[in-house]
């Protein structure tokens, strides 16, 4: 039995949502469907009435540099993340965090913006797009608004938008310039299969004046029921020596603001917590080594 009964390929934004509208909220956006699909066949989301596949959307395909901003369709796949020059440099914590998402065949459709409405806080895209500071596009009913990734996540698992009548068309963020004293990273433990999903990440955003720490972002998940911004911790930093940085203080504080839990397939919460210090100590810094030196090249990409 069909899972769906109509398959569209528009190719304009107003074209998707006036499918989704046409069927009432038994219709969902899809790019690559690494998750949507198999919800669907494994039975964990009711039959839909249509699928509308937005990737042959132009403005939801494209990566762009526009002044200072830098812009990610959302339908752009981490395939396409990972080979981009221009995020690699002003990027660098989302080109690392994409190379590691599932095996070569799931990063080749998988998308960033499915990896974000799929609302996981342990997303590691959306890791790192929270580091960055990023905003989403969200073209709806009412029209089109940014609002801030965070804000998309209603919980584990749970988007904040409606997604049958809903659409996220990009991204875009100010990135992180090594050549202004700006860099980023990211770090993940995961099980040694190249596929499994991720135990804990952090992405790491820095900005340096001198030789001290002018911002930190730091992005840590799973740690609570959305991706958390680790702000006591960013706050600590800002204005430190960043070549004397006491970094088992900041995984104190990370650790006061994260919410570790035990999964029965994954970790234990106590184990998560060790492993905090673990991806302080990688990811910070080679982050400020990374501003300090301008110069960024993403490690351990493509290891599925």
């Amino acid at each position: 039995m069909s899972l769906w009964n109509h398959y569209y390929l528009p190719t304009t934004v107003d074209e998707a949502l006036g499918q989704l509208a046409h069927h009432a909220g038994q219709a969902r956006v899809v790019a690559g469907g690494t998750d949507l699909l198999l919800e669907l066949q494994q039975g964990r989301k009711p039959r839909l009435d249509a699928l509308v596949d937005v990737t042959r959307i132009p403005e939801m395909t494209q990566i762009r540099e526009s002044g200072a901003w830098i812009h990610i369709g959302a339908a752009v796949t981490h395939t396409a993340i990972v080979a981009s020059a221009l995020l690699a440099q002003r990027a660098t914590c989302l080109v690392e965090s994409c190379g590691v998402i599932g095996g070569p065949q799931v990063r080749n459709v998988a998308t960033l913006g499915g990896n974000v409405a799929h609302a996981l806080p342990a997303g590691d895209g959306t890791l790192s797009l929270v580091a960055l500071d990023a905003e989403a596009e969200v073209a709806g009913p009412a029209g089109r608004a940014w609002r801030s990734v965070v804000s998309l996540f209603a919980g584990p698992g749970k988007s904040a938008l409606d997604l049958t009548q809903e659409v996220i068309v990009q991204f875009r963020f100010q990135g992180g310039d090594p050549t202004q004293g700006e860099a980023t990273a990211f770090k993940r433990i995961m099980r040694p299969q190249g596929v499994a999903l991720p135990i804990l990440g952090l992405a790491v955003w820095v900005r340096l004046s001198g030789n001290h720490v002018a911002a930190a972002r730091l992005a840590l998940g799973p740690a609570g029921p959305v991706p958390l911004r680790a702000q006591a911790a960013e706050r600590w930093l800002s204005g430190l020596p960043a070549n004397d940085l006491a970094l088992d203080q900041v995984t104190e504080l990370v650790w006061s603001e994260a919410r570790l839990r035990t999964s029965p397939h994954r970790a234990t919460a106590d184990y998560r917590r060790e492993m905090v210090a673990v991806l302080v100590h990688r990811a910070l810094p080679l982050a400020l080594d990374r501003a300090r030196t301008g110069h960024s090249v993403p490690e351990g990409v493509g290891l599925g």
